[in-house]
């Protein structure tokens, strides 16, 4: 893993998708202006497989890496009871975003992604506004969960990238549809969404430096930052993913998301 520091190409890459990842939140924007209503099913099945994805690599792949780095530099008691902690902080961190946030104002909570009458539209401008603020703020954490995961292993960069960008496709309806019905502006909304999307690269960019110019490229460091974005992901797809997954579906149809996504993971990774 020392290797990284001197690897630009595996810095870009973890960059660029991060970036895609993040840019998704347009495709949301698209999905919501073209389609005449959202396809649940899909969106049942995509969060759910997105979850499984985000698991998998989380329990296969970043919290063994982890007490790896750990196991270099300390005994192995200590390195798992270090990689729990750090586990378990990541989970801390994203729980302390979501509790700071109202539940009504935040787009991760289950909600219908419809309306369903008029008396609904009223406040909808500024419903979508502070959407894309409170996504802004969510997706710092979960760029740097990308970028920190690109950088561990390149086999997992992209199913990973894949995964976050499942999950931002009704990130982008939240946004926009409120901005839209409110203004009438497809263009506005639009852009709102999009750019909320682009916070997952600030996320990269903060991961980056805390790694590269910070805390230095150290095997505590990193194992530190691969153990907590283990417990982002994880908490994502239990408090996330899998409740808005069987929300927007049937109960089922989640479940069948999360196994294809950890047999697509678990494949590509005996694969590759």
């Amino acid at each position: 893993m020392d290797a990284i520091g001197m690897n630009t190409n595996t810095v870009m890459l973890a960059f660029l998708l991060t970036l895609l990842a993040g840019l998704s939140t347009g495709i949301g924007s698209a999905i919501a202006f073209f389609a005449k209503r959202t396809n649940k099913r899909f969106l049942s099945i995509s969060l759910g497989f997105s979850a499984g994805v985000m698991i998998y690599i989380s329990f296969v792949e970043l919290f063994p890496l982890a007490s790896s780095h750990f196991a270099t530099v300390m005994n192995p008691q200590f390195s798992e009871g270090l990689t729990a902690i750090s586990f378990f902080g990541g989970m801390f961190l994203i729980a302390i975003i979501d509790k700071l946030i109202p539940s009504y104002e935040n787009p991760h909570e289950v909600k219908s992604v419809e309306l369903e009458n008029q008396a609904e539209y009223s406040g909808l401008k500024r419903m979508g506004i502070l959407s894309a603020i409170v996504i802004a703020i969510h997706n710092l954490p979960e760029g740097m969960a990308t970028f920190t995961a690109s950088l561990a292993n390149a086999e997992i960069a992209f199913p990973i990238a894949i995964a976050i960008a499942l999950h931002n496709i009704p990130e982008g309806i939240a946004v926009s549809m409120p901005v839209y019905f409110a203004t009438g502006n497809k263009k506005k909304a639009f852009w709102l969404s999009f750019l909320s999307g682009l916070s997952e690269v600030l996320g990269a960019m903060i991961a980056c430096v805390l790694i590269y110019f910070i805390f230095g490229i150290s095997n505590i460091i990193l194992g530190v930052m691969f153990a907590a974005i283990a417990g982002i992901m994880v908490f994502i797809s239990i408090d996330e993913l899998l409740p808005a997954s069987k929300e927007y579906g049937v109960h089922h149809l989640s479940i069948y998301g999360l196994i294809a996504g950890m047999i697509m993971m678990a494949t590509s990774l005996i694969l590759l």
